[in-house]
């Protein structure tokens, strides 16, 4: 071995210097302990801290190589204070002697480091080294990183680069754990965040997979957009011409941000998302959080992601302020959240669909109805009131008594005529007992007119508890859709079916209410497509009562329309029950 200030590489170590018990003892319980650490860096930290301790060396370090394994990327220092560190500046990159080791892994031991043909001083303000001593880590069979030891009183010994050594080998297997550890839990964290994306594209879908009320889809997804990136705040704003329209807020904001408008191209990133279809997550962009929403919110950070359907952006989902953390969202809670939008947008695609396709059938019943009831008063009303006019000017020119006094008769008969029929349309369009008696009531009435005008025979069972049936505070009206469903159920009886009986029952059952109406007529095939507008108006009645409606045709045999609609539970009297 040669001493000096030259350089010490020796092939047969292992017989250079031996160690003694208690260095073995404490490498046998480093090395338990190295190999049980699964962080790197708390590896790296105790591979310099041990290093020290069983040599003696004043200074420690540990370079990791770069993925070319040329130079250092990374320099961990032990030993050095903060002050010193900072005045030292710029971190070794594996330049002179350090590099030596990184060109020849093999130990390199120096009695004066300065000496080396290699070296070439040390930077402004570096503390002065002596003594040299590194080894290489060599992890599954490449070069790793080195470990450099200095300033050690006297020179480190055979023994020291024994010892560093063995210590290495131990880093060695201690590092390929925390990197196999460190692969593995980036493999979990990222199987996690795929399941969490398919758990909210399936909650989602669940949740909004039944729901068609535009308003209703828009409160689920800022809720539970809101929940799964953990926002404070979350706006959902649709697209409408050249504009972005606040629809829905979740979070701690006020109600006051609903209906809010902005220009595209320039709030909050918002425009941007329209315009390009890509989500953006801000933070510390001042100037631009002071603008719009996020001043509004009072929010410091931001994630905007666009609601997309197919190639057309409908609008965007935009999060302010991480609940746990200042420095804002996560590249992985934007791809959660993007994922969570396009299921988002789907939902809200189709219930503005939805929407616009109720709207529509409204519409066309609305118009429906008011030819229907047009066609009535023009076929009879006005022409009862036109022959009668025509009666009493031919009476008026009469000379004969008794022939006046049967045309009056006569007029006044059409007179009762025209009124009954004025009852009968005004009936159907909003029956007096039904807001004065009750559904009960007015069912009632409705069958009598139903049997006289149509010679039906329609029989009633009605056993209800009318308080149960009074508007709920959402504004629906169970009584009117119970009285409407019936009213519907028996004018298509009489126009379509060619029965001569039919059976009305409104019972309680529970918390619910049902309702059937069987026919003995004709039925109808239920593959053949219908144009008028009597079911579409009894499923809807039957949809906004958030109930289920029924119907059952047999040809020949007859149509059974049947409806289970919730009532509110029964306020039970205290007072009456003592």
């Amino acid at each position: 071995m040669t001493t000096g200030t030259t350089t010490d590489r020796d092939p047969d170590w292992l017989a250079a210097g031996e160690l003694d018990s208690d260095r073995l003892r404490r490498l046998i319980e480093v090395g338990r302990s190295l190999v049980a650490e699964l962080e790197l860096d708390e590896v790296l930290q105790r591979v310099l801290t041990v290093a020290r301790e069983l040599t003696g060396a004043r200074y420690a370090a540990l370079g990791v190589l770069d993925d070319d394994r040329r130079q250092l990327a990374r320099f961990i220092t032990q030993g050095l204070d903060d002050d010193a560190e900072r005045h030292i500046g710029d971190r070794p990159r594996g330049h002179g002697v350090l590099g030596e080791i990184i060109r020849h892994p093999e130990p390199l031991r120096l009695l004066t480091v300065g000496a080396h043909p290699r070296s070439y001083g040390f930077p402004p303000h570096h503390p002065p080294m002596d003594t040299f001593l590194g080894v290489p880590i060599v992890v599954r069979g490449t070069g790793w990183g080195n470990i450099y030891l200095t300033d050690k009183a006297g020179g480190f010994t055979a023994a020291d680069q024994q010892a560093l050594l063995v210590l290495s080998d131990w880093a060695s297997i201690a590092i390929s754990n925390a990197d196999l550890y460190r692969i593995q839990r980036e493999r979990r964290d990222e199987l996690e965040r795929t399941v969490a994306a398919l758990e909210a594209t399936i909650s989602i879908a669940r949740a909004l997979g039944a729901e068609t009320n535009i308003d209703r889809v828009l409160e689920l997804v800022v809720k539970r957009g809101r929940a799964l990136v953990e926002a404070r705040v979350m706006v959902i704003a649709l697209h409408e011409g050249g504009e972005l329209v606040v629809r829905a807020v979740a979070g701690l904001a006020g109600d006051d941000l609903l209906g809010r408008r902005m220009v595209l191209g320039g709030e909050l990133g918002a425009g941007t998302a329209v315009a390009d279809g890509e989500g953006e997550r801000i933070a510390g962009q001042a100037t631009r959080l002071r603008r719009a929403l996020a001043r509004e919110v009072g929010a410091e950070t931001g994630l905007v992601v666009p609601l997309r359907y197919r190639d057309a952006t409908v609008g965007v989902l935009a999060a302010f302020d991480h609940m746990e953390r200042e420095t804002g969202f996560s590249g992985d809670e934007e791809h959660l959240l993007e994922a969570f939008a396009a299921s988002a947008a789907t939902a809200v695609v189709t219930a503005q669909r939805v929407a616009a396709s109720t709207l529509r059938r409204r519409m066309e019943a609305a118009e429906h109805e008011r030819a229907r009831w047009a066609r009535e008063l023009h076929d009879e009303s006005l022409q009862d009131l036109a022959g009668l006019k025509i009666l009493l000017s031919s009476a008026r020119r009469g000379t004969d008594v008794g022939r006046v006094g049967r045309l009056v008769d006569e007029a006044i008969d059409r007179l009762s005529q025209s009124i009954d029929s004025l009852r009968a349309l005004i009936a159907d369009l909003r029956p007096a007992a039904l807001d004065q008696l009750g559904v009960a009531a007015a069912l009632d009435g409705l069958a009598e007119r139903t049997r006289v005008t149509h010679r039906l025979d329609v029989r009633l069972e009605c056993a209800i508890d009318e308080k149960r049936l009074a508007p709920e505070s959402d504004g629906t009206d169970v009584a009117s859709t119970v009285y409407r469903l019936v009213q519907e159920a028996l004018t298509n009886v009489v126009k379509h079916s060619g029965a001569r009986s039919v059976a009305v029952s409104v019972l309680e059952s529970g918390d619910s209410l049902q309702v059937v109406v069987s026919d003995d007529g004709r039925g109808f095939d239920p593959e053949e497509p219908t144009t008028g507008f009597g079911l579409v108006g009894m499923r809807e009645r039957v949809e906004i009562a958030r109930g289920q409606l029924d119907v059952e045709p047999i040809p020949g045999v007859g149509t059974t329309v049947s409806a289970t609609i919730p009532l509110p539970p029964a306020v039970v009297n205290a007072a009456a029950s003592a």
